[in-house]
């Protein structure tokens, strides 16, 4: 321990928990006592939970923006009732929520179901029909954002806007509560029988760039919180009042 206090002594400073632990493995190090075997362990580790935090596969990525557009769907659920009742509420919450269908999962996720899964069903001749219709009512989900936009965004907004309002919320909704299920119990957990390990891990990764490319390293993460914010503010945002009183 010689070296070690030197150290601390040479520098005139106090042998907290970080430099004792460093000098320490330095002592290790040098005098051949376990250090080789100290800092391999501290590398494994780190490479352990490294790996552990980069290996997230394709379907498991998708699954994780259906639980956006799951939220998405209950925050237009909210908003189309509060429409039928004529009740005051922030109509950005509806703006807001269609921006973001528009730009995270019609723009990004559901391209890159389009680009990099259904092309390879097709290849493999696997669950051709049920490609197909995802793709319609995509397609078709399109149609509706943008006509959900443009109505929730107008300053000026008549009965009739908002009965129409109302009817494209529960297409949005009737449409899309299927359609995610079926991506999620049917064609992703199919997935991994029609590509090789290979191709499988490259595509996490590929979906990963493609996401910090798209809304940064925090793409995910700054999404849901968007989401939450639309929750606070139509009061919907705290999970124990969905608890049934029995």
């Amino acid at each position: 321990m010689k070296i070690q206090m030197d150290i601390f002594k040479n520098n005139n400073i106090a042998p907290d928990r970080r430099t004792f632990l460093s000098t320490g493995i330095l002592f290790m190090t040098a005098t051949g006592i376990g250090g080789g075997s100290f800092l391999t362990g501290c590398e494994n580790k780190e490479e352990k939970e490294e790996k552990e935090e980069k290996e997230v596969s394709p379907p498991e990525d998708l699954m994780q923006e259906h639980g956006i557009l799951k939220r998405i769907l209950l925050i237009y659920d909210a908003c189309q009732m509060h429409l039928m009742n004529k009740k005051t509420f922030p109509m950005e919450a509806i703006s807001s929520s269609a921006d973001i269908i528009r730009t995270f999962i019609e723009d990004y996720h559901e391209k890159q179901e389009e680009d990099y899964i259904f092309p390879r069903f097709r290849k493999a001749n696997k669950l051709t029909d049920l490609v197909q219709v995802l793709l319609e009512q995509h397609n078709a989900g399109r149609k509706v954002t943008d006509e959900i936009l443009q109505i929730s965004k107008a300053t000026n907004r008549r009965e009739k806007e908002n009965q129409r309002l109302i009817e494209l919320l529960s297409m949005f909704n009737t449409m899309y509560n299927p359609h995610e299920a079926r991506e999620d119990t049917v064609l992703f957990p199919a997935f991994r029988k029609i590509v090789s390990q290979h191709e499988y891990d490259s595509l996490g990764e590929e979906f990963e760039k493609n996401e910090h490319k798209k809304f940064g390293e925090d793409g995910f993460t700054s999404m849901v919180d968007k989401v939450a914010s639309i929750e606070k503010q139509l009061g919907i945002y705290e999970l124990s009042q969905f608890t049934p009183k029995i």
